[in-house]
């Protein structure tokens, strides 16, 4: 959706090795803001989004208009089901749909060979995996490992929100996430590996979820396990913030 980071540039960088050609789309999309987000506010930077995906090996930029890809009489959505029901998506109703629907028609557009999505988005990338394979595009889906800033903090488009205070414990999501991880892997029982990655935020956070899931189906486990993911979200003032761990 634009506003791009380094995390973005590392999925055309994947890209650009394993591919003849590469595309990226920059759409902010009206389906993915429920009425109380503000649409409006959210960064935009388009000219520098273009520069820097050229710098980093785009061939091919595709950025249409909102009335080009949901014009007037546009009614059709993708239902993702009870995947997309849980966690992000109990949080943020239709989310999901929204997520879903605009890259089924990226997709169709586009029709590329390969799709690279970030890691940080766990939720995301396994609501549309399952899309992908229910409506069997023939996509292959590459999930690229999340990029961190030095003290550990995901990179995301809404760390410009952050104060200077804010950003400073911003990192203790990280390490809230790695707790959790290192307590289940000790023997800890999960309801007091999760009281202690609460614990473990700064003090400026509100902690919304921590739990572990299945990675394809989100389904909550009691340990965890190869292919599964420690997730976490919490709020630094009113930024919402959200990581995860995958456990290979």
């Amino acid at each position: 959706m634009g506003a791009l980071h380094d995390g973005h540039l590392e999925l055309v960088r994947r890209a650009r090795a394993d591919c003849t050609a590469v595309g990226a789309s920059v759409f902010v999309n009206p389906l993915q803001f429920a009425p109380t987000e503000d649409l409006a506010k959210y960064p935009r930077d388009f000219e520098g989004d273009r520069a820097k995906l050229a710098g980093a090996g785009v061939d091919v930029l595709f950025a249409p208009a909102v009335a080009a890809m949901y014009p007037p009489d546009f009614t059709t959505y993708v239902d993702v089901g009870p995947l997309g029901s849980t966690f992000e998506g109990a949080i943020r109703p239709e989310h999901f749909r929204g997520v879903a629907t605009v890259v089924a028609k990226l997709l169709h557009i586009v029709q590329p060979d390969y799709l690279y999505l970030g890691q940080k988005d766990a939720q995301q990338t396994a609501v549309l995996g399952k899309m992908v394979r229910d409506l069997e595009f023939p996509v292959t889906v590459t999930i690229v490992p999340t990029v961190r800033e030095a003290d550990g903090l995901a990179m995301s488009s809404r760390n410009a929100y952050l104060s200077g205070e804010q950003r400073a414990q911003a990192t203790t999501l990280y390490r809230a996430l790695t707790t959790l991880r290192e307590s289940l892997e000790r023997g800890v029982p999960k309801a007091e590996a999760i009281d202690a990655a609460r614990h473990a935020l700064g003090p400026l956070a509100t902690p919304e979820y921590f739990d572990v899931v299945d990675a394809k189906t989100f389904e909550v486990l009691d340990a965890v396990q190869p292919g599964s993911f420690v997730i976490g979200a919490a709020r630094f003032g009113t930024t919402r913030l959200l990581d995860n761990l995958w456990i290979t």
